[in-house]
């Protein structure tokens, strides 16, 4: 429940990331709340997973989810550049990611 709770947070952390892009682009109300709740429910679900997780994991693991996520986002949504590098270092993200979740558990 908890490694559930900090994945939907890692997930939501790239909704917001997402949103703050959009937000640049159109400067819309809507974007800004979107932003604003996924945030929001990023940093609860964070918070609700660390009562049971080590905090440095759950941050880690959370930070993983986020940032390799928002650059795939970035690649596929917003044609940011692909190279063979700016890949692999997305990998080795999630690599480390699902590593800390192993030796977690």
């Amino acid at each position: 429940m908890y490694w559930g709770s900090l994945i939907v947070a890692g997930l939501f952390e790239m909704i917001g990331v997402l949103m703050i892009n959009i937000y640049h682009q159109r400067k819309s109300w809507g974007a800004l709340a979107l932003l604003i709740l996924s945030f929001s429910l990023s940093f609860a679900l964070l918070s609700f997973s660390m009562k049971v997780l080590p905090m440095g994991t759950a941050y880690a693991v959370w930070t993983g989810i986020g940032a390799a996520g928002s650059a795939v986002i970035g690649i596929i949504w917003f044609k940011e550049r692909a190279n063979a590098i700016r890949i692999l270092m997305i990998a080795t993200i999630i690599t480390a990611t699902i590593g800390l979740k192993l030796i977690a558990s």
